[in-house]
């Protein structure tokens, strides 16, 4: 049987072939090289304010070079990225051999959320470019990720007070082995009365923690995460995440980390899917979780069409023909019209509940009502409550009734993305640890990621390649400009072609900048 030969390992090259022709023209790394290579990274916000002693800092762009190849190659540890800058001869290529510390590439990700934020947004922008965003339809929706915090260490009120009954509960038996225990076992007993009795003063701390912060519950691995529901009353201790997608390429614009739920999400994502969009002439698809009357409001105030799911009523009358949804409501005089043809009128006040105010609707016709035990259980009748966000909800059931195919589309647009990411990706967790800022980088990266895949398989490497090369391109003329301009000047001020090329300027030259903003002369 005949095989294929390997080339032997010993066998010297006459021709060495380099590190760049062994990358393909249009690899995806050349893509990640010129995208950062267009960036201003002062202008993104990326921290480069790194002291002028001791050993140099690694460039912004490396480090964000180097993040994007990892999180388009499902890499997101910085053990395995440091690991992977050893041996994958693409990184290699991709940052020049150099090798950062797993600390210094974690950190990178930590001190820099809101530039992450905003290299997502210029991959908005870059579909824009391409006509893969339409601007008249989009979906919102959240999902769930992990966090790193497990349920173990995340508590409540309840659970707080379950863990101090048990201490209690065992306290209480060792006092009286104690009592009848012998020297040498008292040693051992006294050892464990005083572990249950630090453990007792910690729940105590969180108790008061609880109290101090007023939240319902604590996590003490990651403290912003929650205990959320995420699918049929599983729980987990997550953050929620709440995107906004472009029905045209299913292309998220938007997305927000939260450790909240769903229902007052609505009105602030639609807030900035009109700045990101610049038009309200959208329509957006909602499932039922954000199904909330304040909400409708905002949208109405908008001038953005919504069409939320409705949800299930929560009280029916004892006959379904006589709940709610089948009494009339005449807005012009104010006033509900049975099915039996009777009159529900208000006094005119509102009520307040914790979240909304309503009106009451009453008739007296109710108590010698023939189908008044098919109508309601409540001994004077039926009471309807009107909230003061009811005509926002009658206007979104009436968009959802009349438009029932096109409500059908929500899901396809906004889970596609999701299962990309979770399914396909595996990034089903956070992977960052200890509060929402880190959190919002690692779903930064995640996102950017996702959006520049979904751009290149829509265009093809070889045109986004082009369009980089031409953005790169303006970058330098307009690093070319700042030099003529500054001819005049002692070129020492400015960095040798290879700091050019990565768009990088001398601090003196910063320096310069400055007091020429600042006063306005040299």
């Amino acid at each position: 049987m005949k095989y294929i030969i390997g080339q032997n390992r010993e066998q010297v090259s006459i021709f060495p072939i380099s590190i760049d022709a062994a990358i393909d023209k249009d690899n995806e790394v050349r893509i990640i090289d010129l995208f950062v290579d267009s960036i201003d990274i002062d202008k993104m916000g990326f921290r480069t304010d790194y002291g002028e002693n001791g050993r140099p800092a690694y460039h912004p762009k490396d480090l964000l070079k180097l993040y994007i190849y990892g999180y388009l190659n499902k890499i997101r540890s910085s053990r395995a990225l440091e690991k992977e800058c050893k041996r994958n001869i693409e990184l290699i290529w991709l940052l020049k051999a150099l090798v950062p510390d797993h600390n210094t590439i974690s950190n990178f990700r930590r001190d820099n959320p809101k530039a992450i934020k905003n290299v997502f947004r210029l991959t908005v922008q870059i579909a824009k470019h391409f006509n893969l965003i339409g601007g008249k339809l989009i979906a919102g929706d959240s999902t769930k990720l992990r966090a790193q915090n497990s349920k173990k260490n995340n508590f409540n009120k309840k659970k707080i007070e379950r863990h101090l009954k048990y201490i209690d509960d065992k306290l209480e038996q060792y006092e009286q082995e104690l009592s009848i225990a012998d020297k040498d076992k008292q040693e051992t007993i006294k050892k464990e009365i005083d572990k249950h009795n630090k453990r007792k003063d910690n729940y105590h701390k969180l108790n008061k923690e609880l109290d101090k912060t007023g939240e319902h519950q604590i996590s003490t691995s990651d403290p912003d995460s929650r205990q959320m529901i995420t699918r049929n009353n599983i729980t987990e201790v997550a953050y929620n995440i709440q995107t906004t997608v472009d029905a045209k390429c299913k292309i998220p614009i938007d997305y927000k980390v939260t450790n909240t739920n769903d229902s007052n999400a609505m009105g602030m994502m639609l807030i900035r899917a009109k700045i990101i969009l610049k038009s309200n002439n959208f329509t957006a698809l909602y499932d039922k979780g954000y199904h909330k009357g304040r909400e409708f409001k905002i949208a109405d105030v908008l001038g953005v069409k919504t069409m939320v799911a409705i949800p299930k009523t929560a009280t029916n009358a004892p006959n379904t023909d006589y709940n709610v949804e089948n009494f009339e409501y005449d807005y012009n005089n104010d006033f509900y019209i049975c099915p039996q043809g009777n009159k529900l009128t208000s006094n005119g006040n509102f009520y307040n509940t914790k979240n909304y105010r309503f009106k009451r609707y009453l008739t007296p016709e109710c108590k010698n009502c023939p189908v008044k035990s098919d109508c309601s259980k409540a001994k004077y009748g039926k009471a309807i409550q009107r909230s003061e966000y009811q005509t926002y909800i009658d206007k979104n059931k009436e968009r959802i009734e009349q438009n029932k195919q096109y409500y059908r589309q929500r899901q396809a647009i906004v889970e596609h993305p999701y299962g990309t990411i979770k399914r396909q990706w595996g990034f089903d967790h956070i992977m960052t640890k200890k509060y929402r800022k880190r959190a919002k980088a690692d779903v930064g990266f995640i996102l950017s990621a996702y959006n520049i895949k979904r751009i290149i398989n829509i265009i093809g490497n070889k045109v986004f390649i082009k369009y980089l090369k031409s953005l790169f391109s303006s970058f330098i003329q307009n690093i070319t400009k700042i030099k003529a301009i500054y001819s005049s000047i002692d070129e020492i001020w400015f960095i040798n072609l290879s700091f050019y090329y990565n768009l990088r300027l001398s601090p003196k030259y910063y320096n310069f900048k400055q007091n020429i903003n600042h006063n306005g002369t040299c």
